[in-house]
């Protein structure tokens, strides 16, 4: 088996395909409104056959640990909340999907924590599940009308330190190592260039802060540009709501 290369010819491929699949179906839906529901229940499907063909995998290899089944990643509570904006679209699950697949699951695109390149089966999961969710997120933003306003980041700041204080506990409890609350990951990552632990946990809620301060500025620049008069969320659960 080859080792994974780093931004190699497969990585590359794995990242571009996200980005052109997602491209293909935005185009489709915008000018066939009916392919809409196929499209989300799709990728609802295509996010739990790949999360139950891990869960084989890693049981018929003996990968599975206490460290590993449990749905403890951000990744993991990002796919969850996909999953519920893509069956039923909704503001509060995809404000979630939305910042914390392009924060970090996107982040986990770039420095993937895979040991082995295509066509590796952890490659393949890991690349399906990660594009997956990624393509997910900017169909339902720029196929469907979803889209971040105000109270979508007290939301997902709110959530994002519930999600750390849970996998915190479970690393307590358990001695595992959900969220990279104990120890950094093995791969090169951007926790290379942070602090010794504990006290990168710290730059992480900085960092989290400036990253969906960042994601959200698109839409903040183009509501001014348009005006003070924002539009009507589409779908229930939007602005004024908690």
């Amino acid at each position: 088996m080859t080792p994974f290369v780093l931004f190699g010819r497969a990585h590359l491929i794995a990242m571009a395909l996200s980005l052109v699949v997602a491209a293909v179906l935005i185009a489709i839906v915008r000018t066939r409104r009916a392919a809409d529901t196929p499209i989300r229940f799709g990728f609802a499907a295509l996010l739990i056959g790949n999360w139950a063909w891990w869960f084989a995998l890693a049981y018929q290899h003996g990968w599975l640990t206490i460290g590993d089944a449990l749905p403890m990643n951000l990744c993991d509570w990002a796919t969850i909340a996909s999953l519920a904006a893509l069956i039923r679209p909704n503001q509060r699950p995809y404000d979630l999907a939305y910042f914390w697949v392009l924060g970090g699951t996107l982040q986990g695109m770039i420095t993937p924590d895979t040991p082995y390149d295509f066509p590796e089966p952890r490659f393949l999961v890991f690349f399906l599940y990660h594009g997956g969710i990624l393509a997910a997120v900017l169909f339902l933003t720029f196929g469907t009308g979803l889209r971040p306003w105000p109270q979508s980041l007290r939301r997902v700041v709110v959530w994002s330190l519930g999600y750390l204080v849970a996998a915190g506990a479970v690393d307590f409890v358990l001695g595992t190592n959900y969220g990279f609350l104990r120890a950094k990951p093995a791969q090169a990552t951007l926790f290379d260039f942070m602090a010794p632990w504990p006290y990168y946990i710290a730059e992480l809620i900085v960092l989290g802060l400036i990253s969906a301060a960042i994601y959200y500025m698109p839409w903040f620049i183009a509501d001014r540009l348009r005006g003070s008069t924002l539009p009507r969320p589409r779908f229930s659960g939007g602005e004024g709501s908690g």
